[in-house]
């Protein structure tokens, strides 16, 4: 790759796609929004506790350093979102913006932990599609943009990870894995309560708004 994310940049790259996939009617993200889907405790390795002015800070590296990211501003309201530009750069389909984005968020993963997680934001039919789905992205005509990583002492699959970082450490720890046939196939209660939260967020900060337009709109008229 032509550059590197740092983490947090991952992080937040990762999390305007996801909730692009998983939640499009409350896309793009206001900044509170971004801030809470950053720091869920779930889908997330490893979970962070970042602050708005680093989410702020790191936005202004996407839009202007790597030109990955875009500030919108919504129709009559004062409160900018944020949407990422990823796929104006390359052209990837949606199980490879899926899997990339599970990347992104999660790490290092084999084929059958990134079919179960996937299954939120893409539907793959087994561990066997995900793993086409990685070759394609490895093979890919516009580059490199995953690699296959070593097999670990004890473990039957080899992990994947993406290559819009720095390269991953071959023996770095492995997050507690999940049996596969105890993932769910839709979306979890606490995804079904983060995306709650992140809808309210929303309306908050919307009817924030348009009271400080009502009381300029009576001071006008006063």
């Amino acid at each position: 790759m032509e550059f590197e994310l740092n983490p947090i940049e991952q992080r937040v790259l990762g999390s305007l796609i996801e909730k692009e996939m998983s939640t499009p009617d409350h896309y793009p993200l206001t900044l509170n929004a971004l801030v809470s889907a950053c720091n869920q405790k779930n889908n997330r390795h490893p979970v962070m506790e970042l602050d708005a002015a680093t989410i702020e800070n790191t936005l202004y590296e996407l839009r202007v350093e790597h030109k990955l990211a875009v500030e919108v501003s919504a129709s009559g309201s004062r409160v900018m979102k944020y949407r990422h530009n990823f796929t104006e750069h390359w052209c990837f389909s949606l199980s490879q913006m899926a899997i990339l984005c599970e990347l992104f968020l999660r790490g290092p993963q084999t084929p059958g932990d990134l079919r179960a997680h996937c299954s939120r934001l893409h539907a793959l039919a087994d561990s066997n599609e995900a793993e086409l789905i990685l070759n394609q992205l490895k093979d890919n005509e516009e580059g490199c943009f995953v690699v296959q990583l070593q097999r670990q002492p004890g473990k039957r699959e080899r992990r994947w990870a993406h290559l819009f970082g720095a390269a991953p450490e071959m023996q770095e720890e492995e997050p507690e894995e999940i049996p596969i046939a105890e993932m769910q196939t839709g979306p979890s209660r606490l995804e079904r309560i983060q995306t709650l939260e992140d809808i309210v967020i929303d309306l908050h900060q919307e009817i924030d708004d348009l009271k400080k337009q009502f009381e300029a709109f009576k001071t006008a008229f006063e």
